[in-house]
């Protein structure tokens, strides 16, 4: 048994992903780990969906086919992988599913807000690493380039 057998990945479908992955499919490789691959739609119709027995709204469709291709692409690379889109508040689903899917690692990327800005938006990284018995990874992410304007 090595450190690592089965490794949460949240994934929120922005450029913040890419940190996440360059970090754990070395460690992922290394340990002989799986991928569980998760992302949360945490909008209104993903939040009520089971209790207003509603459809997958078009911005989950989205988030299952940019789970799906994330998958294929690491599946491609020979990891075992698997993907999961929960609904609801996005710590509460992450570390149910670590528990839920055994895993013995969240591996996690993070926007690096302080202060203010993590009262205002709340921070997901820090609320699941004090859900959580299983140890979480945080890498933190770079923020997008933003577009330069003409003057």
């Amino acid at each position: 048994m090595s450190v690592y057998d089965r490794i949460l990945v949240p994934l929120e479908n922005s450029a913040y992903d890419e940190a996440i992955l360059a970090h754990v499919k070395p460690l992922a490789r290394l340990c002989g780990a799986s991928l569980v691959l998760i992302h949360v739609a945490d909008g209104w119709a993903a939040r009520n969906l089971k209790q207003l027995q509603l459809r997958e709204s078009a911005e989950m469709r989205e988030d299952r086919e940019y789970l799906d291709r994330v998958s294929a692409a690491l599946a491609e690379e020979g990891f075992d992988v698997e993907a999961v889109l929960a609904c609801g508040e996005p710590a509460d689903e992450i570390t149910s599913a670590a528990e839920r899917e055994s895993c013995d690692l969240i591996a996690m990327s993070t926007h690096g807000h302080r202060w203010l800005k993590d009262l205002l938006y709340g921070s997901v990284a820090s609320s699941v690493r004090h859900k959580t018995m299983t140890p979480v990874l945080l890498v933190r992410g770079t923020p997008p380039a933003q577009p330069v304007k003409d003057e």
